[in-house]
């Protein structure tokens, strides 16, 4: 098998002793499906707007009927995207450990569909929707201008964390204590700048699990082992390394 990069045989074993393998995957690992980045998506008729426009809770209450327009464009674009090779590998890496628990910073759903179980979605998914009424999450099929929650009546808004709003308090806890638990840490396609989620490599780091970081452009400074390249790519041989 030719290899795209070279695993060293201690990262092999490093996840082979592991008990508690915790992933953090960014917005690389989506880009591989063809899902543009969230400030890439501003095309065409959408050029003309910041992201900070159309992904803050004062843009939603100034125009709500914009906000949900290109929302509702976006969702068109991910449900067009398939799950790629390096979903498709977390899936079957999970199989392969005592446990796995997934972290996403994205909110296009492709990891559930690639077949992982559990993932904690850092910032929401874009095909869920929440009440501004009681904060409720809903998946309703409401074609109108801003849909209204069947529960109460209230105006729905995309389920996503926007500009300014916290990590929801689950996620953030969730995955803070998987980090903290953890044997071994991958960061999977992401920038690794952006906290809180790029806090979770360090409490692993502080809590003595080995840091692995796959990104074309690493960005990690306190990683234990780089593998730089695609993740569509190295995933896929390092689960094939692993099932030998």
């Amino acid at each position: 098998m030719a290899l795209s990069c070279d695993i060293p045989d201690a990262l092999l074993g490093a996840l082979r002793d592991a008990r508690h393998v915790c992933v953090l995957t960014g917005a690389g690992v989506s880009a591989e499906s063809g899902v543009p980045t969230f400030r890439d998506a501003q095309e065409g008729l959408w050029a003309k707007y910041r992201p900070e426009d159309l992904a803050t809770p004062d843009a939603f209450l100034r125009d709500p009927v914009l906000i949900w327009r290109w929302y509702r464009w976006r969702r068109e674009l991910v449900a067009n995207a398939e799950p790629n090779l390096g979903h498709t590998a977390l899936t079957n890496l999970a199989a392969l450990v005592p446990r796995l628990t997934l972290v996403t910073q994205n909110v296009d759903n492709l990891h559930q569909r690639a077949g992982s179980k559990g993932v904690i979605e850092f910032h929401g998914n874009i095909f869920a929707d929440r009440c501004l009424t009681d904060g409720s999450r809903q998946v309703v099929q409401d074609d109108s201008a801003v849909p209204v929650c069947p529960d109460c009546g209230g105006h729905l808004r995309p389920g996503v964390v926007w500009f300014g709003e916290s990590i929801p308090e689950d996620a953030l806890n969730d995955s803070f204590a998987a980090a903290a638990d953890c044997d071994v840490f991958l960061s999977i396609g992401t920038s690794a700048q952006v906290y809180p989620a790029a806090g979770l490599a360090d409490i692993a780091g502080q809590n003595g699990a080995t840091v692995i970081e796959i990104n074309p452009q690493p960005a990690m400074m306190s990683a234990s082992f780089v593998l730089a390249g695609k993740s569509g790519e190295i995933l896929p041989e390092l689960v094939e390394l692993l099932s030998v």
